[in-house]
């Protein structure tokens, strides 16, 4: 982390360097006209992890500056959610003071929402007790005056939920509310404005679809909930089963009905469809009576494998989402062999980064 790169009066400046890049970096591939969705230059993650140290009596936040190769204390951190700043100052001012709280406290993980909810994690060095519960019970009461918290305490092979571990984020896409369930610990978007612009971007790109998709990577809904519209049936694949356990709720709590969701790799469910092997969870599920002719994926940072990029391959348009230009840009060797990008855009979900989220649309030659 380069705290001292974090400068609003820089933020044009160096998305414009990120778009330069990007178009240069896939020329090769004759893309349109690089679609461009910027960030807020300042308060912009849902998501921030503070490591803690203790000095006599006081306790702050710190985090590490690579280029200054120091630990920086954190009064405020600048990329972090409004509410995330808020709450910082009130928890440590409750923490100093109470051993049972602070005791080998080593860090605190922060996930808040637009729609006002946030969730502390306290992670320590030691087991936690009766006495910890009862004094955290009371932090929470005490904070509850000021934010709509829940918090967790954890330790080695111990986890402790006062109320619940999880926040029901709600967005505007287009107009409408969807609402999802983020769970601790687990894969969200960290920009929460920017990735309202990707679901509203998605919906554009496959707005004039026909048949069914089919989505490989789902997460925890997050674009199926929103692409469902789009389409007769939605087929999502995801392995985590946390992920899979929110999007189910995620489903429900947006009254969707035309989406299935199976827990499986993409690794697997590339060998299901290919007929290569049965599976006990594809049980009850006739694939042959999807018509998916566009498939969706947002694949991790390692890209796609060789034999899922062969089962893409067969679908007349494919959406791909990337957290990471190297390999979208190595999958696209292989994909633009049948197909040609008629969108490509950059959305900018981490500013003062290297770090790119790109997209595009690919349809088939």
């Amino acid at each position: 982390m380069n705290l001292a790169a974090m400068d609003p009066s820089n933020y044009e400046a160096q998305l414009a360097e990120k778009k330069r890049k990007l178009s240069e970096d896939f020329a090769q591939f004759t893309p349109p006209e690089l679609e461009v969705f910027s960030s807020d230059p300042a308060n912009y993650r849902m998501r921030a992890e503070f490591r803690v140290w203790h000095e006599g009596d006081d306790l702050y936040y710190y985090m590490f500056d690579k280029v200054l190769d120091a630990k920086v204390r954190c009064e405020q951190y600048l990329p972090a959610s409004t509410l995330i700043n808020a709450i910082m100052t009130s928890l440590v001012e409750e923490l100093r003071p109470n051993h049972s709280l602070r005791h080998r406290l080593f860090q605190v993980d922060f996930l808040s929402t637009l729609s006002g909810e946030i969730l502390v994690s306290l992670l320590y060095h030691r087991q936690l007790d009766e006495e910890w519960q009862t004094q955290a019970a009371a932090l929470k009461l005490r904070l509850s005056s000021q934010f709509n918290v829940n918090i967790i305490g954890r330790a080695r092979k111990q986890k402790i939920d006062l109320d619940k571990d999880f926040v029901v984020e709600t967005i505007k896409v287009n107009g409408q509310d969807l609402h999802y369930k983020q769970i601790e610990n687990s894969f969200t978007q960290p920009n929460a404005k920017v990735s309202i612009k990707m679901l509203e971007w998605a919906i554009d790109a496959t707005k004039q679809s026909q048949g069914d998709l089919l989505e490989l990577y789902c997460g925890n809904g997050n674009f199926t909930i929103a692409l469902a519209q789009n389409f007769n049936r939605v087929l999502a694949t995801e392995l985590a089963k946390p992920s899979v356990d929110a999007a189910q709720y995620n489903i429900a709590i947006n009254n969707v009905d035309n989406v299935q969701i199976i827990r499986m790799s993409a690794e697997d469910f590339s060998d299901a469809m290919a007929k290569k092997r049965s599976f006990r969870r594809l049980e009850g599920i006739d694939l042959d009576s999807y018509n998916c002719n566009t498939i969706f994926v947002d694949p991790p940072r390692a890209g796609i494998d060789d034999e899922t990029l062969k089962l893409i391959q067969g679908y007349e348009r494919i959406l791909y989402i990337s957290c990471n230009p190297e390999t979208l840009k190595d999958n696209l060797q292989t994909l633009s062999n049948t197909h040609s990008i008629t969108r490509f855009a950059l959305f900018d979900q981490f500013p003062y980064t290297h770090h790119m989220e790109s997209g595009v649309l690919l349809e088939r030659k």
